[in-house]
């Protein structure tokens, strides 16, 4: 990975948390957990564009391309808020009541699906804007990734130890899978063309790759600490993992199984990052320094 750019993020403090990108208008979209805002970067001018202000924790962030909206989840008050992607205006708002989380696109029936509570994902309708239904769990979600081919969403549920499987259509668990001695298991990335998820752990630090028919472990290897968000390159058969140390690991799938390809340095507490395939590049949220120095997005290019 090389590091092809550094944007940075001026009056921004405390910890940040999950990004999104609108690939037709060339931004990406960062939650700033603790500053309470909304950045919206211009990645060709690598340059801030826009904030929305005035949140309460946000940390889950979507983009809605073909209504140009965006979602914005907050923890401190458990709203979903929308915006006009072209004002950064408001443009409705749905009230979850607690801690509402991570955001994910159906993009098959153009809902939003985001987890909240102290088990549930709701089922958003952009358009009204309105909660049209609950898909319910035992514990809180974090991580979860949706394969809109199969018609399943996989959730890391870490309270519980376990990943839990349900059925899009009918709103039902259909499975859940565990590992006795894995805990803390909080990002996710889906391979749908191979069938496989794989999850991150913190506590061990690994990450597991397993068959999303069945949960059947397909590789494992150690990674580095405090992980929060994955991404899966598909050309390169590849996973990136942010994690909270302050590196990036890069992980090939081979024939041979998982290999520890590279550990890239970003900064200590820079644990969420996003892969945008369609840039081939991979943006990692670092947070200003404890001693000074400006919050950033690093941005790196596979260099091969």
């Amino acid at each position: 990975m090389v590091l092809e750019a550094t944007i940075p993020l001026p009056n921004v403090g405390g910890r940040i948390d999950h990004m999104a990108v609108d690939l037709a208008h060339d931004r990406l979209f960062v939650a700033e957990l603790g500053n309470g805002t909304v950045d919206s970067i211009d990645i060709a001018r690598r340059k801030r564009s826009g904030r929305i202000t005035g949140l309460k924790e946000p940390q889950g962030i979507g983009y809605l391309p073909a209504r140009d909206m965006i979602v914005v989840a907050s923890a401190g008050d458990g709203s979903v808020r929308l915006y006009a992607g072209a004002t950064l205006m408001p443009a409705g708002t749905v009230d979850l009541g607690d801690d509402a989380d991570n955001v994910r696109i159906d993009t098959a029936t153009g809902t939003v699906l985001v987890g909240y509570g102290a088990g549930s994902i709701a089922v958003i309708d952009p358009a009204r804007p309105a909660k049209i239904g609950d898909l319910p769990l035992r514990a809180h979600p974090e991580g979860f990734r949706y394969d809109v081919s199969a018609g399943r969403l996989y959730v890391n549920v870490p309270d519980r130890q376990q990943i839990d499987v349900l059925d899009r259509g009918t709103g039902r668990q259909i499975a859940a899978w565990s590992s006795p001695d894995m805990r803390s298991n909080y990002p996710m990335a889906l391979d749908g063309a191979a069938g496989r998820i794989a999850v991150g752990y913190r506590s061990p630090a690994r990450l597991v790759e397993m068959k999303a028919a069945d949960g059947t472990v397909t590789g494992s290897i150690p990674l580095c600490d405090d992980t929060d968000d994955v991404s899966f390159d598909a050309k390169r058969s590849r996973y990136y993992v942010s994690c909270g140390e302050g590196a990036v690991d890069v992980i090939n799938r081979t024939p041979d199984g998982l290999v520890h390809r590279d550990r890239i340095k970003t900064a200590s507490g820079a644990r969420t990052s996003l892969f945008v395939p369609e840039l081939d590049r991979l943006f990692v949220a670092a947070r200003a320094g404890w001693f000074g120095g400006d919050a950033a997005i690093l941005v790196f290019r596979p260099a091969s």
